[in-house]
């Protein structure tokens, strides 16, 4: 089940982590930048799960490449709140961290599906 698999608990984590962040952001972002982030980190933990039911390895690599590329979106994202001086950069490490854990363990699944069965 996707519920086991690390990368989906650690996507979860990383929801939680978001909705706290963007918190912190300013009002006049709550239906722009805030709303843009709660969507991209959403997309990855629900696009390794609607991948792990998919009946085929091609359609759950897709998937996992669209979660893949919610990551990359969700950390420009918060670059960008950094660019702005909305959130600290420092104060941002162990998300950041956990994006990039995130990332490899997706990079590496994806490779392994990329290997021909047997």
């Amino acid at each position: 089940m996707y519920q086991d698999l690390l990368v989906w608990q650690k996507s979860m984590e990383l929801v939680r982590q978001v909705y706290i962040l963007v918190e912190e952001l300013p009002k006049k972002e709550n239906y722009v930048l805030s709303d843009q982030m709660r969507r991209a980190a959403i997309s990855i933990p629900s696009n390794i799960a609607e991948g792990s039911g998919r009946s085929s390895r091609s359609e759950y690599k897709r998937f996992l490449e669209i979660a893949r590329g919610s990551q990359y979106e969700l950390q420009t994202q918060l670059q960008i709140c950094v660019m702005l001086n909305y959130l600290k950069k420092d104060d941002l490490e162990d998300v950041f961290f956990l994006i990039s854990e995130i990332g490899k363990m997706l990079n590496s699944i994806i490779k392994k599906l990329n290997i021909p069965n047997p």
